[in-house]
């Protein structure tokens, strides 16, 4: 709250439309995504849960992302987190108990940017998903193993390798899972190729957690989407 609080006071101005004020207007907020659409990378790795994302990465969504990411403007990670909501929600739209799993970023990313922002819009989406009447939790359950690169600038194959064991699941976030049924989803701002997100459900298949779905704020251009109207 603290940060959302200086977002509000030194911010200035909305993110989007440059308005004078919040972090992101009133009216803005409003034209937000508020559900996710079917996509599937292209090409998709193999066995990859279902993906389903708010929207192209592209403004608005690209702005706010960009925003919360790499200036570290905190007071967006309440409208990012409902946008992932309301994904969660057309990705399992049963009454199933909800668990949350943040892809990590590097130990490295999180140090220079202060903040770690996929594991601060899980949390936000999950106050969203409890308002809604939704059982959810977030969970930490995943850790990245060191020598990961930055994916940026990498090709497929490139992203491939770079991820290739790289995160394990975290034995005290396990245990503190066992014995609950619930519906696993995989959350992460962007999807770009898919790889980050299967090396996530590989990790916690490995140790015999089944992830549903992934849930993300965007996904680049590269996607097939589902759906009416869809090639």
């Amino acid at each position: 709250m603290w940060d959302a609080w200086l977002d509000l006071a030194l911010g200035s101005s909305c993110v989007t439309c440059r308005d004078p004020g919040r972090v992101l207007c009133a009216g803005c907020a409003s034209r937000l995504p508020t559900a996710g659409v079917r996509v599937r990378p292209d090409p998709e790795p193999p066995g990859l849960a279902p993906v389903f994302v708010a929207g192209p990465y592209e403004e608005p969504l690209k702005g706010l992302l960009v925003a919360h990411k790499e200036r570290r403007v905190l007071g967006l990670a309440d409208p990012l987190g409902r946008v992932l909501a309301g994904v969660v929600g057309s990705a399992v739209n049963d009454d199933s108990d909800l668990v949350l799993v943040a892809v990590p970023s590097r130990a490295a990313a999180v140090r220079t940017r202060g903040h770690d922002p996929v594991a601060r819009m899980v949390r936000a989406a999950v106050r969203h998903l409890r308002a809604q009447g939704r059982p959810a939790t977030g969970s930490t359950l995943l850790r990245q193993h060191p020598g990961v690169r930055d994916q940026a600038g990498l090709d497929v194959g490139q992203r491939t390798a770079n991820l290739a064991g790289a995160l394990r699941v975290d034995p005290s976030a396990q245990r503190r899972l066992a014995g609950r049924w619930v519906t696993v989803v995989v959350c992460d701002d962007i999807v770009t190729t898919g790889v980050t997100v299967r090396e996530a459900q590989r990790a916690l298949a490995a140790v015999g957690i089944e992830v549903a779905t992934v849930a993300a704020v965007a996904a680049t251009r590269r996607r097939r989407a589902e759906g009416p109207g869809s090639a």
